[in-house]
């Protein structure tokens, strides 16, 4: 499968608008009509908000004379050009990668040793305080009475 390199492939949606409806006079209606699907599937799939689904190729397949395959593979173009775009994009924003952070298997982890302020008795490995208790609730405000 080749895909345009400077300019998105066809939707299945044009294709269908261009290449399917227009040259026979069906509208989107009467195509939604003959799937026995509602005018939204048609329309969405026409405005190019929704793709074509393996369901949806079987049915503009049998309706139109054509092969689900072919209806796979213009959905299947578009996704792949999408995709391989917003890859694209993502890594021109993207840092060169890190170095590894963790150490080597086996490496004993440093000693913790080092104390924290300036002659305080913390360290690293001092349990952390309890939280502070909740509130109290005012007195005579307990649960709400519930209402018959």
């Amino acid at each position: 499968m080749l895909l345009p390199k400077d300019r998105p492939p066809t939707t299945p949606g044009q294709m269908l608008l261009e290449e399917f409806l227009r040259p026979r006079g069906l509208t989107q209606v009467e195509l939604a009509r003959r799937m026995d699907v509602p005018i939204q599937r048609v329309n969405t799939i026409v405005n190019g908000k929704r793709g074509i689904t393996a369901e949806t190729a079987i049915l503009l397949a049998e309706t139109l004379g054509t092969t689900p395959d072919f209806w796979m593979n213009v959905q299947v173009a578009h996704d792949l050009w999408l995709a391989l775009r917003r890859r694209a994009a993502g890594r021109e924003g993207r840092l060169a990668p890190a170095r590894r952070l963790s150490r080597p298997r086996g490496a004993r982890p440093p000693a913790r040793t080092q104390r924290l302020g300036s002659g305080a008795a913390d360290s690293l490995s001092a349990a952390p305080s309890p939280p502070p208790p909740a509130p109290a609730a005012p007195p005579g405000r307990g649960r709400p009475r519930r209402r018959a």
